[in-house]
């Protein structure tokens, strides 16, 4: 069984790392065209989500105790930022191919925005999770 709690959280991690890695790069860099990457960055969001959960279940179970509260508030932001990443990205990618030029660059500007707003969350689901032991 320990093989599957290293596999699990190997994959939470490296998801984990990627989604905000490239949220805070693409927050800082609009110029990269952030909607080339979002469909990874779903993927990797869908993944770090579920593995998350199923490490909850593992080590975690019924208990809601001062640590799991932290993770909660973790996993929380973490979920608003893929809703965030939905809503502007997403949105914007779809109007993007038929967009003039002007439109374009609102719709990129819409895009960091999201972008911005996803790393925060993200930073602040990395603080959760670094701190929880500790509370």
């Amino acid at each position: 069984m320990q093989y599957v709690y290293i596999v699990t959280i190997a994959l939470h991690v490296v998801t984990g790392v990627y989604w905000a890695g490239s949220a805070i790069t693409l927050a800082r860099a609009p110029e990269i065209q952030a909607e080339r990457f979002f469909s990874s960055q779903m993927g990797a969001a869908v993944v770090a989500v579920l593995t998350g959960l199923l490490l909850w279940h593992f080590f975690h179970g019924s208990n809601f105790g001062p640590m799991e509260q932290v993770l909660a508030v973790g996993a929380l932001s973490a979920v608003a930022a893929a809703g965030v990443q939905g809503a502007f990205i997403g949105s914007a990618r779809r109007k993007l191919a038929g967009a003039s030029q002007g439109e374009q660059a609102s719709l990129r500007t819409r895009m960091a925005k999201g972008q911005r707003i996803a790393a925060g969350l993200l930073v602040l689901t990395l603080v959760c999770m670094a701190i929880a032991r500790f509370v």
